[in-house]
């Protein structure tokens, strides 16, 4: 059997991470995140900046305190205040590291610290020593290390391993360097420093040039065996590496690289959308691995050779990054091969005459609002047969709002089984929540509504709402997309589809497979 280099997933999404502009968490929110980061299979957590407020010191001293399978990095600047603080707050960690750091460029040390070289060697070397009295594991940072030049560099570098750093982190902290030249300061610091070789390398990057990633592999490449991450490549302005981007990049291509890591990858999307929906950052549509698009396909061409094999387009399996599988979009350009499989997918076989009168009414919609949902097409099949699929109708809405009381709705849904209308009322602290609170009783079963999300689909005042509507019962999880001027309404549909797809799938009402000419 082939053997990899392990390397070390260090995420610093609950410290770098949360310099987001908008990003900032409370304490609990930062366990509930930790405990999933230990499920994902990281193995170093830097929970925050302890010195930086009360808030984030008791974060990090619960998070040290209750996690006890991770290693659990303190982060200081080159003060015995900062140094004093991370070490108190992780004092319970079962496996602690204190990560010190200090400007060493030139631009840095003329405008922002206004020290000189010598001071600021002098500093490091003195904070490394103080520190290394209370821990051993030191990780060092020179900040802005890819605009230092290399001969003060290696000077820094071999100066705290001499007072005792075990672990070299070279940031490229404003996302400067190309992946050749940040391969290239590894590969030379370790060949050129005195102590590297009993000296761990960290790599530390920022996306503002969009290589984050790449340089992180160069990094490898070059001699690093640690990697600092951050979920969804959140982090101070563009952001930093992304770990799901770094991880499936490895674990994808591990037979060029020769590298490995120890994340779950089935954990990789519910962290990203955990993260997500805390710190309040959406994940862009064409976000490698996690994002919306990236394991869907709208080209009929695309369509086609996904359905016969799914290589043809796709380098990972979304289902063993824990993706819901929906591969396919329908839209103005997806072909008659694409429409077909949806239509089985609902249980549903249609003779071709059929299949081609239902292509010709999709397209007409498509064209008309650039992507068809589930419920429409069920409406769309529904015209072209003259028999209703769904077991619901949602038949009308009204909502009532106030900005002195709760709101309040009403709906009228249909049984397509019986025929029979009933009225169902609600209320709720948002429109959305008051309409959800009606339809949840028409249903009969119990649904669990856990996610929604909202998009524009142009812009304007004309512009179309889209709702995606994620609900579950018992573990099984449901997706129902609604569109609609109304944001309201959308939602109304996307949920009432999500609910359909429920009662479908557990053989209420109607038959699981419905034969029509």
């Amino acid at each position: 059997m082939e053997q990899y280099k392990r390397i070390t997933i260090f995420d610093t999404t609950l410290r770098d991470g949360e310099q987001s502009p908008g990003a900032s968490l409370y304490p609990e929110e930062k366990i509930k995140i930790a405990r999933q980061l230990v499920d994902l299979g990281v193995d170093v957590i830097e929970p925050g900046f302890p010195a930086s407020s009360s808030g984030d010191f008791a974060a990090v001293e619960e998070i040290s305190r209750t996690l006890q399978n991770v290693e659990i990095c303190g982060f200081a600047r080159a003060l015995k205040g900062d140094i004093d603080a991370a070490i108190a707050a992780t004092k319970d960690a079962a496996s602690r590291r204190l990560h010190l750091f200090i400007s060493s460029s030139q631009i840095h040390l003329d405008f922002q610290l206004r020290k000189s070289r010598n001071e600021v060697l002098q500093l490091a070397k003195d904070m490394v020593a103080y520190a290394k009295q209370f821990v051993d594991r030191i990780e060092f940072s020179p900040m802005d290390a890819t605009r230092t030049g290399m001969d003060f560099l290696y000077e820094m570098v071999e100066a705290v391993i001499s007072e005792g750093a075990t672990i070299i982190n070279i940031p490229d902290t404003v996302g400067y360097a190309l992946p050749e030249e940040y391969g290239s300061i590894f590969s030379n610091v370790i060949k050129s420093v005195r102590g590297a070789d009993k000296t761990e390398f960290s790599a530390h990057c920022h996306n503002d040039l969009g290589l984050a990633v790449a340089n992180s592999l160069a990094a490898i490449q070059g001699g690093a065996t640690h990697v600092e991450v951050t979920i969804n490549g959140i982090g101070e302005r563009a952001g930093n590496c992304s770990l799901e981007e770094l991880v499936m990049a490895i674990e994808t291509r591990k037979n060029r690289l020769g590298f490995t890591t120890g994340i779950n990858p089935l954990q990789i999307y519910e962290t990203s959308r955990l993260v997500s929906r805390i710190m309040n950052l959406p994940i862009a549509y064409n976000k490698a691995i996690v994002g919306r698009n990236a394991f869907q396909h709208e080209a009929g061409i695309h369509q086609d050779g996904l359905l016969k094999n799914r290589s043809t387009y796709e380098i990972m399996d979304p289902d063993q990054l824990g993706i819901p599988r929906n591969m396919i979009v329908l839209g103005k350009h997806s072909g008659r091969h694409a429409l077909k499989n949806r239509v089985q997918q609902f249980g549903i076989e249609l003779e071709e005459a059929k299949i081609d009168e239902l292509f010709v009414r999709f397209k007409e919609l498509a064209d008309a609002q650039k992507r068809v949902s589930d419920d429409e097409l069920i409406a769309l099949i529904d015209k072209t047969v003259d028999i209703n699929i769904d077991p619901y109708t949602l038949l009308e809405i009204q909502v009532l709002t106030s900005n002195q009381m709760d709101r309040m709705a009403s709906v009228k849904v249909r049984d397509n089984q019986t025929g029979q209308i009933e009225s169902y009322t609600g209320t709720g602290e948002g429109p959305v929540e008051a309409v959800i609170h009606s339809l949840q009783q028409a249903v009969p079963v119990e649904v669990t509504f856990e996610d929604l999300e909202l998009h524009s689909t142009s812009s304007g005042e004309t512009a179309n709402g889209e709702a995606v509507v994620t609900v579950s019962v018992d573990k099984d999880q449901f997706r129902g997309i609604g569109i609609d001027r109304d944001i309201v309404i959308a939602v109304s549909r996307a949920y009432m589809s999500a609910c359909n797809q429920a009662v479908r799938s557990m053989g209420h009402k109607m038959n699981t497979t419905v034969k029509m000419a």
